[in-house]
């Protein structure tokens, strides 16, 4: 178990919380990580988005001081990872994807172990635990043990347990992972809630949807590069256009509806195969009024209509040719074959 006395030292006000160029990391023949640049700016989620085996894990280890790069180099909040080890591992907390903690104690005893680890007090041990298990939704737990926690309890705690000395920049790698979707939901407010008091958070994941919701901008990587960086919009944009989905009532206005759609929007329309449905791309949403006043004019009533932006999944089947879970074809890198958590 790792842990370091956290002194007052602070990140730099404004600029980058983190800035990596060129980072390499070799293993044997396979280059698990191959020339990847990050600008990372302060209060803000930043999604690393790619399948099992991408670097994702990898560029977390070097960026936490805990796996040096072969070549590049990359500065917390202006301090250079290798040079500077001590001071980076004072800003940052890692959290990986299984609970770095004793099953043998409770969840109370094992906060309260952190906590002393990191020079506070028995008196505001005891306190601070008590207030992060409550923010984790954990009191009722706080004396059970550990053995009997489920999943999505143990990465609750592990993520507390990262948290206790409120480090302004955090590394969630996966940090959902195996979470039911009520737990998952959780999780995102307090990720939220972590930016809204101040923490920057560099967040890993293969949930497509996790990436949509909480990040500012998202890095796609893939065999150990980053094949894209953007916001969730730019990247989708990137992709293509907008599709308009809708369908009508009745079967016998297919016909009358789709040349509707293409005078109006002056696209070439798809029939579904499923019934009474038709789709165009949509590349000015400011037409969709024109279509349904148009439609309602023919007299075709619809039974719903919806206009869609590509998804992230279409951004990455685009960009790298397959699934977020499809390659499997790299040795996946792991956070949790690191023991312990960085506070």
């Amino acid at each position: 178990m790792k842990h370091v006395q956290r002194t007052n030292t602070a990140p730099v006000k404004g600029g980058l919380a983190i800035e990596a160029q060129g980072l390499v990391k070799t293993y044997g023949d396979n280059r698990a990580v191959n020339g990847v640049n990050l600008n990372v700016g302060t209060g803000m989620i930043y999604g690393v988005l790619g399948p099992n085996g991408a670097g994702k894990t990898t560029v977390i280890r070097m960026l936490a001081t805990l796996l040096r790069p072969d070549a590049g180099s990359a500065r917390i909040f202006g301090h250079d990872v290798v040079k500077e080890p001590q001071i980076v591992r004072q800003l940052i907390g890692v959290t990986g994807q299984y609970a770095s903690v004793d099953e043998s104690l409770s969840a109370t005893e094992n906060l309260v172990i952190f906590s002393r680890l990191l020079g506070l007090g028995r008196a505001e041990s005891r306190l601070k635990a008590a207030e992060l298990l409550e923010e984790f939704g954990l009191t009722e737990a706080a004396k059970r043990p550990l053995k009997n926690f489920s999943g999505g309890m143990r990465r609750r705690l592990d993520l507390a347990a990262s948290l206790i000395a409120q480090p302004p920049l955090i590394f969630l790698d996966e940090p959902t992972t195996g979470l039911d979707p009520r737990t998952r939901n959780q999780m995102w407010d307090t990720i939220r809630r972590l930016v809204k008091t101040g923490s920057t958070v560099l967040l890993t994941t293969q949930y497509l949807e996790e990436a949509d919701q909480l990040a500012d901008r998202i890095a796609v990587i893939d065999h150990g590069r980053v094949v894209a960086e953007g916001t969730v919009d730019d990247l989708k944009a990137s992709v293509g256009t907008s599709s308009l989905h809708l369908r009508v009532q009745n079967r016998q206005d297919m016909e009358n509806a789709r040349q509707t759609v293409e005078q109006v929007l002056n696209v070439k329309s798809n029939i579904s195969a499923e019934a009474g449905r038709i789709t165009a791309p949509m590349g000015d949403v400011d037409r969709v009024t024109d279509l349904l006043i148009a439609l309602r004019e023919a007299g075709i009533p619809l039974s719903e209509m919806s206009v869609q932006k590509p998804t992230l999944d279409e951004v990455f089947l685009t960009l790298t040719g397959h699934g977020v879970k499809d390659n499997d074809s790299m040795a996946s890198d792991k956070l949790n074959n690191v023991e312990g958590v960085i506070l």
